[in-house]
């Protein structure tokens, strides 16, 4: 038995007879490829050939917001307005908004996948659609300056009663319910399929189905999993299905998919339109197995169609085919070839903030890291009005300039992030690299004339470790014949205050004779990497456990007693004989 569907509806965005109808198609659904295992109800769409990423949904079949994006109902006085772009319609539609940090994390998320998974072409709209269905684009940007949502979001317990029974695989760590597994986090993974798709999509080293940026590459990986190519309809409609065996859901996200693609605008974090019930809960809303006042069930259930029903629209028809999608009339100045984008507003939209005053550095402005760690903080400022006041929903863009190897996480010399309701935008974790100096990071506000806020940043060199002590691992005479070299390797250990330490510098000198500690022109010799005779070697390291294995030590053609010196920053000494004898006369 499939996972019952628990719909989120507003008024008039779904009919009994929408509701029936998802039922058959999910009923019918249930052909070969359908599996259940001791967990409950882990649905499967499987075609010969093509192995599935899991056998499990994505969501497990929890519950999901079924508004539906608005559409052209002129018969219908007061009804929502038209798609984006369409004839007739405001260039500006609330639902179209995306809160910014969100809509970042789908567009990073695509990049990352075009460049490891460029064969599936996955569009940052179908991760939009998605985020939208699961989770009201993360209750409409309710995160903080990082991405992860300011509270949980959890969908219901997965315990058979009206869903899927999932029991727990996560002890509880991701949705604190230790006898039942819950969706979580703004794209509704439960724990036991985070477990093999988790990402780490905004490189702090963490992969926390809570966070935007790593459950919208999650979601990315597993949609192109199994060689799909989502530019393929069918691949398409199995990715989706792959998130949640439903009809009904594949319907809807290509629906906002579709909306998507006609063209969308960032709002600041906090201000995207929440699904009818306001988005309070989780997954899908608040977990509850309802979906409004009456349980999900609707108190005219099975009386026929509602009054003002907004049905399904249906994105393909039975034989796969998708369903044309107007365009803008000729000449009205909104067509574009290939695709009907939208002509960008020409006022800002609902909920967009006043441009700041000023932006303001909080902390320090001087910032230094040793070479090859994080800086201990990230550079910060704060956008304030003409009053002083904080100004939230500012776009501040960090950028690294001059001649360094520093980077912020993932890697990249810039990165733009939103004020907080506080007015203040930290950047990311700033990794100093391996190159020595200074550079400056500097913060400017998107889009408004304000002056740019500039931090000073070096990076300093690595402090040498040192060594107060070397010693022999053996103290076997070290004699061989002349034309030859000295059987067996010669091993050091470094030492500093009785421990071995890692990463010691140690220079190994040839000498004349401890009485004349002159570097000598004949006797023993190491080879360098061209194979040439060479009597000193200074680039030299003790490993992780603080030992140094020499080179082959090679005797020439001199006879006698010979010196090894060799030394390390903190003034450690060991010097070694070697003792050159005749070769034989055979």
């Amino acid at each position: 038995m499939a996972p019952f569907i628990s719909r989120r509806l507003r008024k008039g965005a779904a009919t009994t007879a929408v509701a029936a109808a998802a039922m058959a198609a999910l009923t019918a659904s249930q052909a070969p490829g359908v599996v259940s295992t001791d967990h409950g109800d882990r649905n499967q769409e499987q075609r010969a050939g093509e192995p599935a990423p899991d056998d499990t949904p994505i969501d497990g079949g929890s519950s999901y917001h079924t508004d539906l994006p608005p559409l052209v109902t002129p018969d219908k006085p007061g009804s929502s307005t038209d798609l984006p772009g369409l004839p007739g319609g405001s260039s500006i539609k609330p639902e179209a908004g995306i809160p910014a940090s969100v809509l970042a994390a789908y567009k990073k998320a695509e990049a990352a996948l075009r460049e490891s998974n460029p064969g599936c072409n996955l569009p940052w709209q179908l991760l939009a659609a998605i985020g939208k269905v699961e989770s009201g684009q993360a209750r409409g940007g309710n995160v903080d300056a990082g991405g992860t949502t300011v509270s949980p979001i959890l969908g219901p317990v997965l315990d058979g009663n009206g869903f899927a029974l999932i029991k727990d695989t996560d002890g509880g760590a991701y949705d604190g319910d230790s006898a039942h597994d819950r969706a979580v986090g703004p794209m509704q993974f439960i724990p036991s399929t985070w477990a093999s798709w988790g990402r780490d999509g905004n490189g702090d080293g963490k992969k926390d189905p809570n966070n935007i940026y790593d459950a919208a590459l999650a979601a990315g990986s597993y949609l192109c999993a199994g060689g799909r190519d989502l530019s393929v309809k069918a691949h398409l409609d199995r990715a989706i299905l792959g998130y949640n065996h439903s009809q009904e859901y594949l319907n809807t996200v290509l629906s906002w998919f579709e909306y998507y693609k006609r063209g969308t605008h960032e709002v600041p974090d906090g201000a995207g339109v929440l699904p009818a019930n306001g988005g309070s809960g989780g997954g899908s809303g608040s977990g509850n197995k309802g979906s409004g006042k009456d349980g999900g069930k609707g108190k005219d259930q099975g009386k026929g169609k509602e009054e003002n029903a907004h049905t399904l629209p249906k994105p393909s028809d039975e034989n796969g085919n998708s369903t044309p999608t107007p365009t803008p009339k000729p000449g009205s100045g909104d067509e574009t070839p290939g695709s009907p984008t939208p002509k960008p507003p020409t006022t800002p939209p609902p909920g967009t903030p006043s441009g700041p005053g000023k932006l303001t550095a909080v902390g320090a402005r001087e910032l230094s890291a040793t070479a090859g760690t994080n800086f201990a903080r990230s550079p910060q400022v704060k956008a304030v009005d003409a009053a002083g006041k904080p100004v939230a929903g500012v776009r501040v863009k960090y950028e690294i300039l001059g001649e360094t190897g520093a980077r912020f996480l993932g890697l990249v010399r810039s990165a733009t992030v939103p004020t907080g309701a506080d007015g203040t935008a930290t950047a990311p974790k700033l990794h100093a690299g391996e190159k020595t100096g200074a550079f400056t990071v500097r913060a400017t506000a998107v889009g408004q004339e304000v002056a740019p806020v500039e931090f000073a940043a070096t990076v300093k060199a690595r402090p040498v470790p040192q060594a107060d002590a070397l010693a022999r691992l053996d103290d076997k005479e070290l004699t061989a014949p002349a034309g030859g070299s000295f059987a067996g390797p010669l091993t050091v250990t470094a030492t500093n205050k009785g421990k071995a330490t890692a990463g010691v510098p140690v220079t190994a000198t040839m000498l004349t004779s401890a009485e004349h500690p002159d570097p000598a022109d004949k006797g023993p010799y190491f080879l360098d990497g061209a194979g040439k005779p060479v009597r000193t070697l200074t680039a030299l390291k003790t490993d992780a456990s603080g030992q140094l294995t020499l080179p082959e030590i090679r005797t020439g053609d001199q006879t006698g007693t010979f010196l090894l010196r060799l030394t390390t920053e903190g003034g450690a000494v060991l010097d070694i004989e070697l003792t050159v004898t005749q070769a034989d006369a055979a």
